[in-house]
């Protein structure tokens, strides 16, 4: 099928071998790329109730029909695998720039197996995989270890020019159960532990080349279309927003709202908001709008704090959901000392969400005397210490690289902690946003705010925050629309600019494929009903799809809100029927 290379890399890290497979062309046209195409092959080969950190479970790297195109937003990639953070379905994406060289390298997917004796990392070609020892790099941080795979690109292979890698850090190695793979230093696939599942394959680092390109469909309509929607986008005020602010203007907008998480999630409005908002960041930080590949929306801060003890630390960040983590849940007043743990995790390789929302835990469990520890709130050093000790698993950092449902069996704090199937939430508080409540609940991979992103719709009163009734029919909607988007692999941020009818140019442009929008739902309910057997294989029950009972029984001390626990069996009964599951939420046979 045109818009795909047809062909599937499959890397057994055992015994260093690897073939290439074409997939199945209805296959692709019933599911397209990315996610769709990455669900079908861990059905395929995941065996049932697989440990996700055996040489069984398969991790799975992706591309979308799109990618390689000019269309704008396209340079991301997929990981996909079971997660060792909830042992549900994991799917975690990233930008930057190693997308397109994913796509060079010539496969539409790689898929990783097995486990290697010792520390390894791979070359992935159009020729296929190229084995090296990793010996040298276990142990380096994922900054250092980028730099030299790059450095050896450069030195051994001169003919193909640049190379993208991904990697895992220390998290990974040592199989935290929230690590990521990271790539271009900053850009992450951050949460359910992807990374943790290449570090138990002994694989350090991946590097795409290749000089590769894809036939598509009809080449001319995707570069017509990728130029009429940079002058869309050039007056667009959402664009305008990212690339002026970013994500951090989040910050005031939720707090605003009565919904920034805060004191590990028993208030919703921060004092300490002043200190790490949007103008904070800018005013204390020099700030550089900073963009992936093929993006105009540049809304990464590439930030360089200006003054105090962090002088000179430069990253990209820190964004929104690491600011709610570190500055609302643990109350780290200074966006100068939120960007030093934003650095100390990137470095470790570990999701920021998870790692603040575990470390709000941590504090609340040494206050209430279930532990000894003189982690708190406000104390950044204490919190730093906390995080190295998480990916080194050294002291109560070995019960928090487990997760935040073994570590709340542990202290006796399971009333206490905030997760949707051993995923945290991100920085929107369901009380308030109703809707996110049932994104939190119903999200194949745990408390996710990306799957649908419904904080839009309520945040800008698209649909009422406060209500319920029927709101299952409209986050259905945005839900399908969205998983397009991860059939495609495309970001998240271009969700006003790319409705259904840009969504059918674009897959006709890369594949020949004409659909309208209900065939476009068709595939993106395929695409969920699949998810949901797998996870269902899995041992995924209905009460998996419910919250965290804190947030039907405390209310927001600002606004005195909840969501109550019939607003959410509510909303779940109608998202089943929605989307055609019966009333345990089990979908048709397949």
């Amino acid at each position: 099928m045109q818009g795909f290379y047809n062909r599937i890399l499959t890397v057994d890290v055992t015994d260093m071998t690897w073939r290439v497979d074409q997939p199945d062309e209805a296959t692709l046209g019933a599911h397209l790329g990315g996610k769709g195409l990455a669900i079908q092959l861990l059905l395929a080969h995941n065996p049932p109730q697989v440990e996700p950190l055996s040489p069984e479970n398969h991790l799975i790297f992706a591309n979308g029909p799109v990618s390689g195109s000019p269309v704008w937003g396209c340079c991301r990639h997929g990981v996909y695998t079971k997660s060792p953070q909830t042992g549900f379905f994991s799917e975690s994406y990233s930008g930057g720039t190693v997308a397109e060289h994913i796509c060079a390298s010539g496969f539409d997917a790689v898929m990783l197996r097995g486990a290697a004796d010792g520390p390894v990392w791979l070359e992935v070609s159009p020729e296929g995989v190229a084995f090296h020892s990793a010996e040298e790099l276990w142990g380096l941080d994922t900054f250092a270890t980028e730099d030299r795979i790059k450095e050896w690109v450069l030195r051994h292979r001169p003919e193909t020019g640049k190379c993208g890698v991904i990697c895992i850090g220390p998290g990974g190695e040592n199989q935290v159960s929230f690590a990521v793979i990271e790539n271009d230093y900053w850009r992450s696939a951050g949460r359910t532990g992807v990374g943790a599942v290449m570090g138990a394959k002994k694989v350090k680092a991946i590097a795409f080349h290749g000089k590769s390109k894809k036939q598509f469909a009809d080449p001319e309509l995707l570069k017509n279309f990728a130029k009429t929607l940079a002058q869309i986008g050039r007056d667009n005020p959402g664009v305008k927003a990212y690339k002026s602010m970013g994500t951090p203007m989040l910050v005031d907008i939720m707090n605003e709202a009565g919904g920034f998480p805060t004191r590990y999630w028993s208030k919703g409005r921060s004092e300490l908001r002043e200190q790490f908002n949007a103008a904070a960041l800018h005013s204390r930080c020099e700030v550089e709008p900073h963009a992936c590949l093929k993006c105009f929306m540049a809304c990464g801060r590439l930030s360089t704090v200006k003054e105090g003890r962090h002088k000179g630390l430069k990253i990209e960040g820190p964004e929104y959901e690491t600011i709610f983590a570190f500055g609302g849940l643990c109350e780290i007043a200074g966006i100068e000392e939120i960007a030093y743990l934003n650095d100390i995790c990137d470095r470790l390789g570990i999701d920021t969400i998870t790692a603040g929302n575990l470390a709000g835990l941590a504090i609340e469990a040494a206050r209430r005397g279930k532990i000894e520890h003189p982690v708190d709130y406000g104390k950044v050093d204490e919190v730093a210490r906390l995080l190295e000790d998480i990916a080194y698993r050294r002291g109560i950092g070995e019960v928090l690289a487990q997760g935040i449902k073994h570590a709340a069996r542990q202290w006796g704090m399971e009333d206490q902690a905030i997760h949707v199937k051993g995923l945290e939430p991100a920085g929107y508080d369901p009380r308030i946003l109703k809707g996110m409540g049932l994104a939190y609940g119903t999200s194949d991979r745990g408390a996710c705010h990306l799957r649908a992103t419904f904080y839009k719709p309520e945040l800008s009163g698209m649909v009422d925050r406060d209500g319920v009734e029927g709101k299952a029919r409209v986050f259905t909607e945005w839900e399908d629309r969205l998983t397009i988007f991860d059939t495609l692999v495309l970001c998240r941020f271009y969700r006003d600019l790319y409705q259904w009818e840009q969504l059918a140019e674009m897959i006709k442009g890369a594949t020949g494929l004409a659909l309208d929008v209900e065939a476009m739902r068709r595939i993106a309910a395929g695409v969920s009903d699949a998810v949901r057997r797998f996870n269902l294989r899995e041992g995924l029950t209905r009460q998996d799809d419910l919250l965290p009972a804190r947030f039907h029984q405390e209310a927001l001390p600002e606004t005195g809100k909840v969501i109550t626990q019939e607003q959410m069996e509510q909303m779940l009964r109608e998202y089943y029927q929605a989307r055609g599951w019966n009333e345990h939420g089990e979908p048709p046979a397949a």
